[in-house]
């Protein structure tokens, strides 16, 4: 028993010495790194007394130090970043879809404030902006080498007030500077429409509107249109849709899915991660869906593209979309204002990340300038036999036939002549065209 009892307490003991081996190294990096912190931190206390002492004029501590907050968040991402006060509570009067501003949202890049996208029917898209225009100085003012919240609350202003924006544009030589009058930015999340017999859904941002609008939208324009049966499929357009809220685009990805993961998040710690799946319920009871995106679709509007692209449940069509594939999440603080932090990345039902490289699409079209169809070109699509004087008549159809063909020619150059205009959802419209009728053969 007692060299039973000796063994034990010589196990536990070499146990213990085994234990602090190990744990000694761990102990002593981790008091480094602890000494580290506060010797930078003392660094800083130093260099704030020298600024407030000895610069040349009185400085405000408290910008003093809102800027270095702001400094140390602008250097980890381009969407981390501080918010004051008055910022923190413009961020949410935008989630609920009506601020004040210019209508675009932006990005930071090589120093230079990016556009990521016009939102539709704002101040900024009626004035020409586009996506992915370089802001390079707002009212002859640079922007380089500011933070992005600096250079935005530059764009910043009393609504019927003017601002002059300079551009840099791929494909322009030269800057070039845009006016823009600030308004009040009254967002309708969707907009919906019926082409033939495609229900076309304008999507344009992701607040707290987005799917409520979605639901009552494509509810109307499938009654309007008689019934599920007389719709021949959707289109979802998400381009230059620039995101917004992670649980709107969970709930519209829900709208089209029976079942599945919608989208997962993965964070820095393995504890840190979510994934939200899909209730069952379709509101385009299985119909074909062709989503659109573009270099402008972000964030959320990614999320949707590549849950529907993931499970086969829609043709993605267009060009790659932004490629934000991060989480950012708001953390209020004691100050009223609050910081806005990156602490996720969000991964498609497949498991792919679309940080940096976007959602691809499965067609790939370009978006064609718009056009005027020449006189010539009108003149010989009216050439056919049916023209030429004394030709003979088609008695084979019954008059019902002939009007249902007169229908279908209608829709047909109704959906050429959009080509001119909106070559992208044009080719929506003949991918579900031509869906539909397959299927009814």
């Amino acid at each position: 028993m007692n060299k039973f009892l000796t063994a034990a307490v010589g196990g536990a003991m070499a146990g213990a010495l085994l234990t602090s081996q190990f744990a000694g190294p761990l102990i002593a990096q981790e008091a480094a790194k602890v000494k580290s912190t506060y010797e930078h931190l003392d660094l800083f206390s130093n260099i704030f007394e020298q600024i407030s002492s000895a610069y040349v004029e009185e400085v405000d501590e408290g910008k003093l130090i809102e800027s270095a907050i702001s400094g140390m968040l602008s250097s980890l991402d381009p969407h981390s970043g501080y918010m004051a006060p008055e910022d923190f509570s413009d961020m949410q009067v935008q989630t609920r879809g009506e601020f004040g501003g210019l209508g675009i949202e932006v990005t930071q890049e090589n120093g230079f404030v990016k556009v990521v996208s016009p939102i539709d029917d704002t101040p900024a898209a009626n004035a020409g902006v586009q996506a992915g225009d370089f802001i390079t100085k707002v009212d002859g003012e640079n922007t380089l080498g500011e933070t992005l919240d600096q250079s935005v609350e530059k764009m910043r202003g009393p609504v019927g007030s003017e601002i002059v924006i300079t551009v840099v544009r791929e494909g322009v030589d030269e800057p070039f500077d845009i006016t823009i009058v600030r308004d009040i930015i009254e967002i309708k999340a969707v907009r919906a429409r019926t082409e033939g017999k495609t229900v076309v859904l304008r999507v344009s941002s992701f607040t707290d509107k987005t799917y409520p609008n979605l639901a009552d939208s494509l509810a109307k324009e499938v009654e309007a249109a008689g019934g599920i049966d007389s719709v021949e499929g959707f289109v979802i357009d998400l381009r230059n849709n620039p995101g917004g809220l992670l649980t709107q685009a969970i709930r519209v990805s829900d709208a089209f899915l029976e079942g599945g993961e919608i989208v997962s998040t993965r964070g820095r710690g393995a504890g840190d991660a979510d994934r939200y799946n899909a209730t069952p319920g379709d509101l385009a009871q299985g119909k074909p869906i062709v989503v659109l995106i573009n270099g402008g679709s972000a964030s959320a509007s990614e999320i949707v593209a590549g849950a529907l692209q993931d499970h086969r449940r829609a043709i993605i069509v267009g060009t790659t979309s932004f490629g934000k594939g991060s989480v950012q999440t708001i953390v209020p603080l004691s100050s009223e204002g609050a910081i806005r932090l990156t602490t996720a990345r969000y991964y498609t039902p497949s498991g792919r990340s679309i940080q940096s490289l976007g959602v691809a699409p499965d067609i790939l079209v370009e978006q064609r300038p718009k056009t005027e169809e020449s006189e010539e070109e009108t003149t010989r699509q009216q050439r056919a036999e049916a023209n030429l004087r004394g030709s003979l008549s088609n008695d084979s159809l019954t008059e019902d036939e002939r009007k249902l063909l007169e229908e279908e020619r209608a829709a047909q150059l109704a959906t050429a002549k959009l080509r001119a205009d909106d070559y992208q959802l044009a080719y929506a419209l003949d991918i579900l065209k031509g869906l539909s009728a397959l299927s009814q053969k």
